[in-house]
C-alpha cells in the first residue's frame, strides 16, 4: 500500500500506559498504518486495549515467546511480523503526536530516514525539556546528529527497502542509537523534521532512570566508541564516525559529573547536563 508505514511497539509491563500509547496511533490523520505490538511479558494486550475501549483492525499482535527479552529482541520480532516498508517505532508509554505520521509520509516519499524532534515529559507529563526541535524541516548530516538530536532516539522512522537494519539485542541500552549508527552506513544524512512530534516520557522505572543506571550506559556507550573506532560501521560520510567518536566522549565525561552536579541540582536532568558540554563549533 503506498504510503502506509508500520509502526512497532514493544510491549512489557505496559498495562497501565499502554492504552494512551495506542490511542495516539489510532487517532493520527494518517489513516495508513498498522501498529505491531510485540508483547514480551506474556500478557494480553488485546484484552487491556479493549478493556480500554480500543479495537481498531489495524492492531497486530505478536509475541516474543519470552519475559523480558529486552526491547530490542521486541523490536525485532515485531519488525519481522510489519508488512510495510516504511518502519516508524513508539515505546508503549510514549505517544505521537496527531500529524507525527502524516509528516513522516511525506518526507519518506523523498527520502529513506527521517528524524523528528521530541517532548520529554516526567512520568506525571509535565515537561522537561525539548530535544531536536529546531523549527524547521532540513538535512541533518550524520557528523551533526547528535548536537542536535542528543539523547532519545527513539523518534526516527526509515524505508526498509533502502536501509536494513535490525535492533542489536546484545546491548542493554541505547540501542535506538546504535540503530542510527547503521542507519547512517545506508544514507549521509536524515531529513529531520524540528517539530516536537514525539512524545517521550522519562519513567522512573526505565533503565536510564534505574538506580545503577549509569555504570551501564558508560559502559554501552565505551563498547560504542571501540565498535566506532574499530570501523564496524560503514557510514556514507567520513566524518560521521569522528563526530559520534566525539559526541559519545563528551557523554561519558558528562555521565562521570552528573551525580555531582544533581547532588547540588536534585532537578537536574542529564540531557541539560550534556547539553552545556557539547556547546561549540
Amino acid at each position: 500500500m503506498s504510503g502506509a508505514i508500520s509502526v512497532v511497539m514493544p510491549a512489557y509491563r505496559a498495562e497501565a500506559t499502554i492504552a494512551e500509547s495506542v490511542a495516539s496511533v489510532v487517532a493520527q490523520t494518517h489513516a495508513e498504518f498498522e501498529l505491531v505490538i510485540a508483547a514480551d511479558d506474556g500478557a494480553d494486550y488485546a484484552s487491556v486495549l479493549a478493556g480500554a475501549g480500543i479495537a481498531d483492525p489495524r492492531i497486530v499482535h505478536v509475541t516474543t515467546g519470552a519475559t523480558g527479552s529486552g526491547s530490542a529482541h521486541a523490536r525485532n520480532v515485531a519488525l519481522g511480523a510489519a508488512d510495510h516498508r516504511w518502519v516508524a517505532t513508539l515505546d508503549a508509554d510514549d505517544r505521537f503526536e496527531p500529524r507525527k505520521l502524516e509528516k513522516l509520509a511525506v518526507a519518506l516519499a523523498g527520502h529513506p530516514l527521517v528524524t523528528t524532534g521530541l517532548q520529554v515529559l516526567d512520568a506525571d507529563d509535565r515537561p522537561l525539556r525539548q530535544v531536536g526541535c529546531t523549527g524547521r524541516t532540513a538535512m541533518l548530516d550524520a557528523d551533526r546528529y547528535k548536537r542536535v538530536n542528543l539523547s532519545m532516539d527513539s523518534m526516527l522512522a526509515w524505508d526498509r527497502d533502502a536501509i536494513e537494519v535490525a535492533y542489536d539485542d546484545a546491548l542493554p541500552c541505547l540501542v535506538d542509537l546504535e540503530l542510527i549508527l547503521q542507519a547512517f552506513g545506508f544514507v549521509a544524512a536524515s531529513v529531520h523534521i524540528g517539530e516536537p512530534l514525539h512524545v517521550y516520557r522519562k519513567q522512573p522505572h526505565s533503565i536510564s532512570n534505574a538506580a545503577g543506571a549509569s555504570p551501564i550506559y558508560a559502559d554501552t556507550k565505551r563498547r560504542l566508541i571501540s565498535r566506532l573506532e574499530a570501523g564496524r560501521y560503514r557510514f556514507a560520510s567520513p566524518a560521521a564516525r569522528d563526530g559520534f567518536v566525539a559526541f559519545l566522549k563528551t557523554s561519558l565525561a558528562a555521565e562521570r559529573s552528573f551525580e555531582a552536579a544533581r547532588a547540588a541540582d536534585p532537578d537536574l536532568i542529564f540531557e541539560d547536563h550534556l547539553e552545556a558540554r557539547l556547546a561549540g563549533p
